[in-house]
């Protein structure tokens, strides 16, 4: 490895490591203290980096950071690949790949709660084999956005699946993200005015607390006995709450992951 390659990974795991927010400025300073390169040998590796489309500049609260680009393909689980649907990849087992067409719904694996939950589904689905038999399983995604997370599941051994959106936006999106990925006759997706009678394998939400909090009854009744529930969208310091509410009666706590400030719990159904 160059000097100038061993400089890009410096930053490309700086940058994904870190739990905030990172301006160039900041990520300058950190690599010229530790290794005492100086800025004008680290600015054209992060130009390098943001061509490549490793890095991309995002802003926020009237300032700009560096953040891993998701314009390309990118691991956000041990298995799974998300990459934009007309970009090629060459794939080799166990790799499980998801095509995103470029859209502006949540869940494009580039928010830490997207692939919170993708590595949620895949620990209670492949690493664990919490449901070993899928003839007749069904996900239940609430707040399905790009609808990744139903087709995770799919992608993961799930053989049926619906995807609930108020935005009429997501829906259309998650359609077509369900069609390029060859689930259009597996995947539903609907508006949550539609009813919904039915006991699921597994339930993913993906949401804020105080939705994750509100619909407790609403998830209670959808699971099916020893079905398998994804909560992420909250924060560290919420943890206690789902998990005081939902391991009151009906469910048992699997998994607590967190990644940049944000948290996934995975309960089973009891």
């Amino acid at each position: 490895m160059t000097d100038t390659e061993a400089l890009k990974k410096t930053i490309l795991d700086l940058v994904a490591a870190s739990q905030t927010k990172l301006s160039q400025q900041v990520v300058e300073n950190i690599i010229h203290r530790r290794s005492g390169i100086h800025r004008k040998l680290i600015r054209p590796a992060i130009r390098s980096l943001v061509a490549e489309s490793e890095l991309t500049y995002t802003y926020a609260y009237g300032s700009s950071f560096l953040e891993p680009s998701f314009h390309r393909p990118v691991r956000i689980s041990p298995s799974i690949v998300v990459k934009p649907y007309n970009m090629d990849f060459n794939a080799t087992a166990p790799d499980i790949v998801i095509d995103i067409f470029p859209g502006i719904s949540f869940g494009s694996g580039a928010h830490p709660t997207t692939r919170l939950s993708v590595q949620g589904i895949e620990y209670a689905l492949k690493e664990e084999q919490f449901i070993r038999n899928f003839k007749g399983s069904t996900v239940w995604d609430i707040g399905t956005g790009s609808g990744i997370l139903a087709i995770a599941a799919l992608k993961l051994g799930i053989e049926t699946g619906i995807g609930v959106d108020t935005d009429a936006c997501a829906r259309s999106e998650a359609i077509k993200n369900v069609e390029i990925n060859g689930y259009k006759d597996r995947i539903a997706i609907v508006d949550e005015s539609e009813t919904l009678d039915s006991k699921f394998s597994l339930i993913t939400a993906n949401l804020r607390l105080p939705d994750i909090m509100t619909l407790y009854p609403l998830i209670t009744q959808g699971s099916d006995r020893n079905g398998i529930v994804i909560i992420s969208g909250i924060r560290p310091h919420e943890t206690d709450s789902v998990f005081d509410r939902y391991s009151q009666q009906h469910f048992t706590c699997l998994l607590k992951k967190e990644e940049k400030e944000w948290a996934c719990l995975v309960f089973k159904r009891i």
